[in-house]
């Protein structure tokens, strides 16, 4: 028995087909991984670091939007938030969590998840900060960069000894709700005793705190101050740039972002080459690389940065010899 089909039949069969193929392509479409960034202070302090990890992701073959997402939260430096911000990331089911701006962050994270890949980035020691086993062998899913930042104080206060060797007295300021800082000033009054200078511990984790300081810098005739590696210092460079120029006390931090902000001196490793190698880390991690096997990541290179114009600003003749010894001067 033959079955004949008519015009009208098969061009309504036909029709029927093709209006299924973009359902069924678009069924077919891969779902991107989604990548979580966690920072301590805010979006528009962190734009070039962003893009840093951004590039450490290309490198290895990911762009956002295309074949990857990042969700961004930023704990506006109200660091009691990170950990409701690492949360909900881990809700969101991530697939690689980066654990941005210091130990806070990376332990709010870890705390987060044992499970999903947390990439960090840190100015400790994360051994000691109870982040991975060892640098070489992590193991769980944590692992990241850490640039000893905290851990330099001692040669960030040699620097500003040789800038400003007439200072007796120098001041640090820390930030209290950072825990790395007590360890960054047992560091720093050992150096101190060693260089026969005088040092006065101050705190600020506020814009009004910052501002006490400084009034308790002049009060006291402090020769210079030295900040703590602490984000939330790095976010108000141009704040305390502009206050310790105006009250002509040289000022030395552990980013070259202070210097070029207009502060005095920095001694330290790129943030940006950190953030960078973060996001290459991600995308190792996106490619199959386990965070137990990837060990923790050291700086190789340190930039000491020197504000020329600043130190006109401040009265200084900055030594040749030391200027000569810097990476980058400001002119």
């Amino acid at each position: 028995m033959t079955v004949t089909i008519g015009r009208r039949e098969l061009l309504a069969a036909l029709g029927g087909a093709v209006a299924a193929w973009p359902l069924a392509a678009h069924a077919q479409q891969p779902v991107l991984p989604v990548v979580g960034f966690i920072r301590t202070t805010s979006a528009d302090d962190s734009v070039k670091l962003v893009e840093a990890f951004r590039r450490g992701l290309g490198e290895a073959g990911y762009v956002e939007g295309r074949n990857v997402v990042i969700e961004y939260r930023y704990a506006q430096g109200q660091i009691d938030r990170l950990p409701a911000l690492a949360a909900d990331l881990v809700a969101r089911r991530v697939a690689v969590l980066a654990a941005t701006g210091g130990t806070v962050s990376a332990r709010a994270a870890k705390a987060a998840t044992s499970t999903i890949p947390v990439v960090f980035t840190t100015g400790d020691d994360p051994v000691k900060a109870g982040l991975v086993a060892s640098l070489s062998r992590p193991g769980g899913n944590v692992t990241g960069v850490s640039v000893f930042t905290a851990r330099l104080g001692a040669k960030r206060l040699a620097l500003l000894h040789e800038l400003i060797p007439a200072a007796t007295t120098i001041a640090i300021l820390l930030n209290p709700k950072n825990p790395d800082s007590e360890d960054e000033a047992k560091d720093v009054l050992e150096a101190a005793r060693a260089l026969g200078v005088q040092i006065l511990v101050l705190h600020a984790g506020s814009e009004n705190e910052i501002d006490a300081a400084f009034t308790k810098m002049v009060e006291q005739r402090i020769g210079a101050l030295m900040l703590g590696a602490d984000t939330f210092f790095t976010s108000q460079r141009a704040r305390i740039a502009t206050l310790s120029t105006y009250l002509r006390i040289p000022t030395a931090d552990s980013v070259r972002e202070f210097p070029e902000a207009g502060g005095f001196a920095s001694y330290g490793a790129s943030l940006a080459g950190v953030y960078r190698q973060a996001g290459v880390y991600v995308a190792r991690i996106l490619k199959g690389d386990k965070p137990a096997d990837l060990p923790v990541l050291l700086p190789t290179a340190f930039e000491f940065v020197i504000n020329l114009k600043t130190a006109k600003t401040l009265g200084l003749e900055v030594p040749p010899d030391v200027s000569a010894r810097a990476d980058e001067v400001i002119e």
